[in-house]
């Protein structure tokens, strides 16, 4: 089992930066990737940032120059930096962790970008 525990949401003005942390205890040793996934209302849940153990990091388009992912393997713990918020950005931001079979989930954090 593992367990994730995201904090850093918040509202700011378009334009500003916002940053989200994951925290990860539990099985931590079975991690093969982590993440940030984020759902709009009325909109699916979408990839926004993903690191893999080897370092590989893949961005949603919608993010790319804007959007940095990182991780503290000393803390367990992956950030999300995020500059130049835009309002489209509001969301619930939630952080992933997969391993070779499973797949486990924060209970999300609300960002919320006003116009």
């Amino acid at each position: 089992q593992v367990q994730l525990v995201e904090s850093g949401g918040g509202l700011v003005q378009a334009g500003g930066s916002l940053r989200l942390s994951c925290a990860a205890s539990g099985s931590i040793w079975s991690i093969a990737s982590m993440g940030w996934y984020r759902q709009a209302p009325g909109k699916q849940r979408e990839l926004v940032a993903g690191i893999s153990n080897g370092g590989r990091i893949n961005y949603a388009d919608s993010v790319k120059g804007r959007f940095t992912i990182s991780r503290d393997n000393a803390k367990n713990t992956v950030y999300l930096q995020m500059y130049s918020l835009k309002p489209e950005d509001t969301a619930v931001y939630y952080c992933n962790a997969r391993t070779l079979s499973l797949a486990y989930w924060g209970q999300g954090t609300q960002v919320t970008v006003s116009s």
